[in-house]
């Protein structure tokens, strides 16, 4: 494992040989290693160390809820931004091995809670939502849970609302068009918000 930290911590971009090393430590080990290995990891001062825990967590989140519950309480306080990222593609990874359409009381729930940071785990893992199945045949679904959070304070997480909509916009134009028209623009944060679903009309 030494040798594997060592060859991580020198990653400068990206995160597939990260992923990599995740995908091959799942493999060989079992769910209660590949858990006390991701705690362990998580403590680490290096963000590729610890998106490499985040990823183990995603993988066996399906299996173990206290690996989900891990990624949401104390992943989502982490102060980096790779290790954000890395969140929502756990999140995306929950809910692909469990379903989509069987997860959407944890993506409500998620979206419900206080820290943006696990908001947006759910708004940006999921993108492009309507790629995904569940969402690709039920698109008004996707819509109206992304939007929950146009006027929330968080720009970070209003960004990836915005983003998130326009993505499905351009499949599904006129439900997001038919959405925004209810929005309250003199709301600054909401405008916000607009302006970058429209960004590329």
């Amino acid at each position: 494992m030494k040798e594997v930290i060592e060859r991580l911590v020198k990653i400068e971009n990206g995160f597939k040989p990260i992923e990599y090393e995740a995908k091959k430590i799942v493999v060989s080990k079992s769910i209660s290693d590949s858990m006390k290995l991701a705690v362990e990891l998580l403590e680490n001062d290096f963000y590729q160390v610890r998106s490499l825990a985040v990823f183990l967590l995603g993988y066996i989140s399906s299996k173990d809820p206290v690996a989900l519950q891990i990624l949401r309480t104390k992943v989502s306080n982490d102060k980096s931004w790779q290790v954000q990222e890395i969140l929502a593609k756990s999140f995306d990874q929950y809910c692909m091995d469990t379903g989509y359409e069987k997860s959407l009381p944890v993506i409500k729930d998620w979206l419900s809670d206080k820290i943006p940071n696990v908001c947006r785990a759910v708004t940006e893992g999921l993108r492009i939502w309507t790629g995904r199945p569940f969402f690709k045949t039920n698109p008004q679904v996707a819509i109206q849970l992304i939007s929950q959070h146009k006027a929330h304070e968080s720009e970070y997480l209003r960004r990836s609302v915005g983003n998130s909509l326009r993505d499905i916009s351009k499949k599904h134009k006129v439900l997001v068009d038919n959405e925004i028209l209810t929005w309250d623009l003199s709301n600054k944060l909401i405008l916000f918000t607009y302006k970058f679903v429209t960004k590329s009309k």
